[in-house]
């Protein structure tokens, strides 16, 4: 088991900031979750984190990050991208590798290119330049039912939505359990992260991105569309990969996921 795990707040907003950290490298990578965070903070999950990413832990200390607690009304991608580099200076990370999946890759993206002293190695996972009419219209879907305190329409919607039908035949028949588990007290910060999502536009910004970048995508996406090869060719010298027969979950379920990022990431120059 990985050593000096710790589960923390960083003082940002109201209510701060959660993150979870493991490893025992002596290069910070800094990972950043997706739309889920709205429904479920990185709280008190370091543990099982340093479980699932322990490919990680040796090269890195491992830095797993929230969006803040307290979100206002009409944050934006940018704002927490903002966020992201104040909670890095306030634990005295000046310089990482970042790991962004979905929303969390759309973070990443305004977070490389405001401020590229800052990434040394960037990896964006499943995730858009923009909001596009696929985006639009999964994640619209998602707010409706959030709005209506639908809470397992959206559980249920975002497997079918995110894995192969393979994976789904073992997790379907948990589908009512998973609907009453883990519903949160107020869907009020999905919504609020939902709609930074249908607000995001980074496509003026990923000029300025200057660090190596591996976009990673699935052909099958049902989130946000088969759009990495448009993402990856608007990153100067940036590396594609693309899952054929995975979606939107293919973080999860490829088995070599985490060793080909990993490999990426420690690759000689």
């Amino acid at each position: 088991m990985p050593e000096r795990m710790k589960n923390g707040t960083v003082p940002l907003g109201d209510g701060g900031m959660d993150y979870a950290a493991f490893g025992t490298g002596d290069r910070a990578l800094v990972m950043l979750p997706g739309l889920g965070d709205g429904l479920r903070t990185v709280k008190g999950m370091a543990a099982p984190f340093s479980w699932l990413y322990r490919e990680y832990a040796g090269a890195y200390r491992v830095y797993v990050f929230s969006r803040r607690n307290e979100l206002p009304e009409g944050f934006t991608i940018r704002d927490m991208a903002d966020d992201q580099l104040r909670a890095m200076d306030a634990l005295g990370i000046s310089r990482a590798d970042v790991l962004g999946v979905s929303q969390g890759g759309m973070v990443a993206q305004h977070l490389a290119a405001a401020r590229p002293e800052a990434v040394g190695r960037l990896v964006l996972a499943v995730t858009a330049a923009w909001s596009n009419d696929t985006v639009q219209a999964v994640v619209g879907q998602w707010v409706a039912w959030a709005r209506a305190g639908d809470y397992q329409s959206i559980v249920v919607d975002t497997a079918e939505k995110m894995y192969s039908e393979r994976y789904l035949r073992r997790y379907r028949p948990f589908y009512p359990i998973l609907g009453r588990m883990g519903k949160p007290r107020s869907l009020s910060r999905f919504l609020i992260q939902a709609g930074a999502c249908l607000g995001h536009d980074a496509r003026g910004e990923l000029g300025n991105i200057r660090c190596p970048t591996l976009v990673v995508g699935g052909a099958r996406d049902r989130v946000v569309g088969d759009i990495s090869a448009e993402l990856a060719g608007s990153i100067s010298g940036s590396e594609l990969y693309v899952y054929p027969e995975l979606g939107h979950g293919a973080y999860e379920e490829a088995k070599d996921f985490n060793g080909r990022v990993l490999e990426f990431l420690t690759r000689e120059k």
